[in-house]
């Protein structure tokens, strides 16, 4: 895999030349107005990012994030499948870009990458953007209404990051079908909230149901076992916040973490983790206390102490959302 800090520092880098052309109060307006309705009840035929002041602002703010987010996604996939590229990705829903730079971070090399959106304005600036990595000079960014009547071509990798929120029920099983139907791999991020997650496990059963194989964030492909309502499956990002973060949020720290949910789904082989980390872990005196998914369709927490050895040390140097031996 490619290391991901280039992609990221180059995006940051780009995305700040972007906004050091717009002055600093119009921006942070912009984000305060846009972000609580950008990801709500959207009609896919009104897109909200009207202008470019609109798209550079959204997207100094939220791209970095969607990037990690779905960068950690396709990490997992990527271990679960380690003898594979995507010979061509298409990005639906995928505004400026952020996806198809989280894949230049994952796998190496020049791909056919298409970026779908209704937005005018937000696929020219990820064009503009996309000048900076040279992994989608040749990209393709065009204008698409993502509902019922969206066609795919055939293509390895489909992504859909931060879009099933924006649509109706129906709209959402069209998509996942259209996806379901073009690729050989389907990657869905959400948000990392209770309905972000339910509308994850819609679509996983969708893909399961389209005879695809779970390859992460789940050791299986049967049913999730969390019960609806009492807790739901998400995992966390960490993203250098820029000085619009600072300045929209407020707060001193020089990060944030990204909560979101994820299912990675495949017709090709692949090797799930055993089990998967999805708490953060509990490092207590001499033992580190893990919640884990695991390959027999369970969640269940293992206690991991100072006499398990090499295993307490890895133990203690997991994360949420690790792989774990079952």
């Amino acid at each position: 895999m490619n290391d991901p800090v280039a992609p990221a520092e180059t995006l940051r880098t780009a995305l700040a030349a972007l906004l050091g052309g717009l002055p600093p109060r119009q921006a942070a307006g912009a984000v305060e107005r846009l972000i609580g309705t950008y990801r709500g009840a959207t009609p896919t035929d009104a897109p909200i990012l009207r202008d470019r002041a609109d798209v550079v602002a959204y997207a100094a703010y939220r791209m970095p994030a969607t990037f990690e987010a779905v960068r950690s996604a396709l990490d997992a996939f990527a271990d679960a499948v380690p003898d594979w590229a995507p010979q061509g990705h298409t990005d639906v829903g995928g505004g400026t870009g952020a996806a198809t730079w989280a894949v230049t971070a994952t796998w190496p090399g020049d791909r056919p990458v298409t970026v779908l959106d209704w937005a005018e304005p937000a696929l020219a600036l990820g064009k503009e953007l996309a000048a900076a990595n040279p992994a989608l000079g040749g990209a393709s960014w065009r204008r698409a209404r993502i509902g019922p009547a969206l066609a795919l071509d055939a293509t390895d990798l489909v992504t859909v990051s931060y879009v099933l929120n924006e649509l109706t029920v129906a709209d959402r099983a069209a998509l996942v079908d259209a996806a379901a139907s073009a690729a050989r791999s389907v990657v869905i991020v959400e948000a990392g909230t209770p309905d972000g997650y339910a509308r994850v496990v819609e679509a996983r059963d969708r893909l399961i149901g389209a005879g695809f194989r779970i390859a992460a964030p789940c050791p299986h492909s049967a049913a999730c076992p969390i019960v609806p309502g009492e807790d739901w499956c998400h995992f966390s990002a960490r993203v250098s916040r820029s000085s619009l973060h600072r300045q929209v949020k407020g707060g001193s720290l020089p990060y944030e973490d990204e909560k979101f949910s994820y299912v990675a789904a495949t017709r090709l082989p692949v090797e799930p983790a055993p089990a998967r980390i999805v708490r953060r872990p509990q490092i207590r005196k001499g033992q580190v206390l893990l919640d884990l998914c695991g390959d027999d369709e369970r969640l269940g927490r293992t206690t991991v102490t100072k006499r398990h050895g090499d295993l307490y040390k890895a133990a203690r140097n997991a994360d949420w959302g690790d792989p774990w031996p079952s």
